[in-house]
C-alpha cells in the first residue's frame, strides 16, 4: 500500500469518528474499529470513501479481547507491512460510588480502557520496529492525572494509560518510534451525554474555558501530534480548557 495507514480504535463515533476523518483528509487509509456500534461505523466509512482520495476498512472486533486483537492485526497486516500510526482511542464510562461497582463492571472498564492499548500496542509495535517508524497516541482523560469522585475506576484506568504511555515511550524511543496521550478535558461526546443539565452548568463553571471541548479540537490535536518532532515522547498533553 502507497498510502500511510493509521487504526483509529472506537471509531464508530465522537471522538474517534473526528480523528478517523481527520487522517481520511490527510491522505491515511484508516482502518476503522469499534465493537457493537456497527451502523454507525458504516456511516464513518461511507463519509471517508465519499472523500476524493478517501480509503478506509472496517476491523470490527473488541479491543479488550487479546484473541479479537490479534484477528484485528491479521487482517491489517494482509493490506499493509506495518502501521505508521496507532490511535488508541477506544473507552467507555462508569459513574457511581466505588463501592457499589461490580466485579464485572471493574472488569469491563479495565479491559475497553487499559487492557486495549496494551492488546493493540504490542500488536503494532514488533512491525514499528522493524521499520523504525511509527507513533502511538494515547487518548486519555484529565481525571487520570487528578482522579474524580465517583469515577474511581475510570480515573484508575487512565492513570495506567499515563503509565504506559511514559514507559512505552522510553522503551521505543531507539528504535523511532513517539509515543505520547492526550488527557481530554470535558468534551461534547455521547459520555458525556448522561450528565444531567444541572451537573453540566457545574462543570462549565469550573473549566476556565467556560465551555467544554469538541471532538474535531481533539482530532486537531492528534494530527499535531502526528506531525511533531520526533523528540517529543512520553508526554501527558492536557487538552481541557485550563482545567488542570
Amino acid at each position: 500500500m502507497n498510502k500511510k495507514t493509521v487504526l483509529v480504535t472506537g471509531a464508530s463515533r465522537g471522538i474517534g469518528r473526528a480523528i478517523a476523518l481527520a487522517f481520511a483528509k490527510q491522505g491515511y487509509h484508516v482502518f476503522l474499529n469499534c465493537n457493537r456500534s456497527v451502523i454507525e461505523l458504516e456511516k464513518v466509512r461511507s463519509e471517508i470513501d465519499a472523500m476524493p482520495d478517501g480509503s478506509c476498512d472496517m476491523v470490527i472486533g473488541d479491543v479488550g479481547n487479546p484473541d479479537a486483537v490479534k484477528d484485528i492485526f491479521k487482517k491489517i497486516y494482509k493490506r499493509c507491512d506495518a502501521l505508521d500510526v496507532l490511535v488508541n482511542n477506544a473507552g467507555i464510562a462508569h459513574i457511581g460510588l466505588l463501592s457499589d461497582m461490580t466485579d464485572r463492571e471493574w472488569n469491563r472498564i479495565i479491559h475497553t480502557n487499559l487492557s486495549s492499548v496494551f492488546y493493540c500496542s504490542r500488536a503494532a509495535v514488533p512491525k514499528m520496529v522493524s521499520k523504525k517508524h511509527g507513533k502511538i497516541i494515547n487518548i486519555s482523560s484529565m481525571w487520570g492525572t487528578s482522579g474524580a469522585s465517583c469515577e474511581v475506576a475510570y480515573s484508575a484506568t487512565k492513570a495506567g494509560v499515563h503509565g504506559l504511555t511514559k514507559g512505552l515511550a522510553k522503551e521505543l524511543a531507539p528504535s523511532n518510534i513517539q509515543v505520547n496521550a492526550i488527557a481530554c478535558g470535558c468534551i461534547e461526546t455521547s459520555m458525556n451525554s448522561q450528565l444531567s443539565e444541572e451537573e453540566r452548568l457545574s462543570l462549565e463553571i469550573e473549566i476556565p474555558a467556560g465551555r467544554f471541548g469538541s471532538p474535531q479540537e481533539v482530532a486537531d490535536m492528534v494530527m499535531h501530534l502526528v506531525n511533531s518532532p520526533a523528540y517529543l515522547t512520553g508526554q501527558i498533553i492536557g487538552l481541557d480548557g485550563g482545567y488542570i
